[in-house]
């Protein structure tokens, strides 16, 4: 199945109307997030200009202001004439000493207060989807899972996982819960690629997502949740001891 046809209520949250304050940065925020977490694929085309600004609640000018900005990030390219458009262009992944620096900067205490809020945003999605979803709504969930265990490397792995948590707070029905888990993604999800590259661990984590899929299969809300914010937690944990060393 194309990228285009998946992703459910994530996709559908990337264009959703934008906060009315300072328009072309939550436009560039929104759609550049949705970019790095592989939410939008590597080429994919954005609908046109007009679509795209109604869907987002925004002027076509607006719109275009954007889409230069991104385009100076090198996140959206555009071609001119017969199928032309903007295309999604997937950034290159930080290396690994870029992201141990990028690591350094956040002290133990703030990465703690960052795990707090993932796990209170994944765990309150995991309890609401158990009591909101079908099981016909959680294909895409466990479609993920299982491209996590067959991500090769751990660049992949960071997205995918990051992605779950985007896909699990859709799957809760509200779209203020998945608009912060991308903002969160977006900051911790390149650092998971430090902590993400054992296969041993990626073993354990897609386990964690099968157990979070399967509570909310059975409506077992809380369950849900503890397995959830357990997730969290436990990279959270190999975040601040990898800090810890450096």
């Amino acid at each position: 199945m194309k990228q285009t046809q998946m992703n459910g209520g994530a996709r559908k949250a990337v264009f959703a109307p934008v906060d009315s304050r300072a328009r072309v940065d939550a436009v560039v925020r929104r759609i550049g997030d949705a970019i790095e977490l592989g939410l939008l694929a590597d080429g994919e085309q954005l609908p046109g200009e007009t679509e795209l600004a109604g869907q987002l609640g925004v002027s076509t000018v607006t719109l275009r202001e954007a889409l230069m900005a991104l385009r100076q990030q090198g996140l959206v390219t555009t071609r001119r004439g017969r199928g032309g458009g903007s295309f999604v262009s997937l950034p290159e992944v930080p290396g690994e000493e870029r992201l141990k620096v990028r690591l350094r900067g956040w002290s133990t205490e703030e990465l703690r207060d960052l795990g707090d809020h993932w796990a209170a945003l994944s765990g309150t999605a995991a309890r609401l989807a158990a009591d909101r979803t079908e099981p016909d709504d959680l294909v895409q969930l466990r479609r993920t899972a299982e491209e996590l265990t067959q991500a090769a490397d751990a660049a992949a792995r960071s997205r995918v996982y990051g992605r779950f948590h985007v896909e699990l707070a859709a799957a809760s029905q509200s779209a203020r819960l998945t608009r912060e888990q991308v903002a969160l993604q977006t900051e911790v999800g390149a650092l998971l690629c430090l902590v993400l590259g054992d296969d041993e661990y990626r073993e354990e984590v897609s386990e964690r997502l099968r157990f979070v899929i399967s509570a909310v299969q059975d409506g077992a809300h809380e369950l849900a949740r503890e397995q959830a914010e357990r997730c969290v937690r436990e990279s959270t944990s190999r975040l601040i001891a990898l800090r810890l060393t450096l």
